[in-house]
């Protein structure tokens, strides 16, 4: 079953990337860093918007924050990576844009929390939430106070995360009927490894489904010294997945059995993804359509050549006990069979032939 037709008929720019409406459905992911340190947050920040994060959020907590954030945004645009920052502020918001008027200005979006604006004077209600439907009117009512108060009607985006699955997805489908506003999805804290994937892509894909979501973002906790990226991938796959967007040509890999002789089979599937992610910061730039490529790397001939005819691109090969070939199929139709030690490089300069003649270089614009 298709998506229906998403429901936000707003667009909230935030710097130059345009969330709501007709437009994709953006990723976006939170640097892990102290803010103040500026070293730290520029690479980090980098590497998330060199995994394909469209926006990024930093947590402004604090002065020493806050009088960084120029400092980080300038050094990103000198290093030309023009991500659109966040700001992340709560409980002391109110105190900081005000006293820090260049980390304002530096700032292309600010994610405030009305519960928590004020350590006194915040909103008794927001406190006490419980029930879903105090969450859906809490966030219509702070979105009206915030037009009253002067704010763009598109200029706001709408988010009432959860950590539950099931209450994730109930209180999006209450809020979305409400309003045009653009909303942001995502389960907050959803957990380390399997269970934060699985959580993340169960309450996304239910509400993605609908034509609910306009932005989101995986919230996984990495592991100890673990790759900070890995949310902005998931996010990219969940998208992928429900083919809302495209973002790296998709590897279809059996599982494996007795039958595959599998430290090889496993070395290979695994060196020809990494082989195409990191090929796509390229690719993407000189190959249109690319991104939508389909490669199959499958273990013996039960179901290797099927799937591999039905890819653009594929390789199966030889089980445990067979003869030692590795038939590769481009559109459907047998190219050629490898056979050596050398079956993956081969394999790969096929793949770079079959991109550089399929894939035409994108159209320029006119100047």
């Amino acid at each position: 079953m298709p998506p229906v037709t998403r429901r936000a008929t707003v667009t909230a720019w935030i710097g130059d990337v345009p969330v709501g409406s007709c437009h994709p459905i953006v990723v976006q992911s939170m640097t892990n860093t102290d803010t103040a340190d500026v070293d730290a947050t520029v690479e980090q920040v980098a590497a998330l918007a060199q995994a394909g994060s469209e926006l990024v959020r930093v947590t402004v907590n604090n002065e020493p924050a806050a009088q960084a954030v120029p400092e980080i945004v300038a050094r990103l645009a000198d290093r030309d990576v023009t991500v659109p920052i966040i700001g992340d502020f709560h409980y002391n918001g109110h105190l900081l844009l005000p006293k820090y008027a260049e980390m304002a200005a530096a700032l292309a979006k600010y994610r405030i929390n009305p519960g928590n604006v004020g350590a006194k004077r915040r909103d008794e209600h927001f406190k006490t939430i419980l029930e879903l439907n105090a969450m859906v009117e809490s966030a219509m009512r702070s979105a009206a106070f915030a037009e009253e108060t002067g704010l763009a009607h598109d200029r706001i985006i709408l988010s009432v995360k959860m950590s539950q699955v099931q209450d994730l997805v109930d209180v999006y489908r209450k809020l979305a009927p409400l309003s045009d506003y653009p909303l942001h999805l995502g389960l907050t804290e959803a957990g380390m490894g399997a269970k934060g994937i699985v959580g993340s892509a169960a309450g996304l894909a239910l509400l993605l489904q609908q034509g609910i979501g306009d932005t989101i973002r995986v919230s996984l906790t990495p592991a100890p010294g673990g790759d900070r990226t890995e949310e902005v991938r998931v996010a990219q796959q969940i998208l992928q997945a429900m083919e809302l967007r495209s973002f790296l040509p998709q590897v279809t890999a059996c599982p494996g059995c007795g039958r595959t002789t599998s430290t090889f089979f496993q070395e290979m599937a695994d060196q020809i993804q990494t082989y195409l992610r990191e090929q796509m910061p390229v690719w993407k730039a000189r190959h249109a359509g690319v991104a939508e490529m389909r490669v199959a790397v499958m273990g013996c001939v039960v179901n290797g050549p099927g799937e591999s005819k039905h890819a653009n691109i594929g390789i199966s090969l030889p089980g445990t006990f067979e003869e030692p070939k590795a038939p590769v199929y481009v559109d459907g139709k047998l190219q050629v069979t490898l056979k050596g030690d050398r079956v993956v490089e081969e394999f790969l300069d096929i793949l770079n032939e079959y991109v550089a003649r399929t894939y035409a270089a994108p159209v320029e614009a006119e100047a």
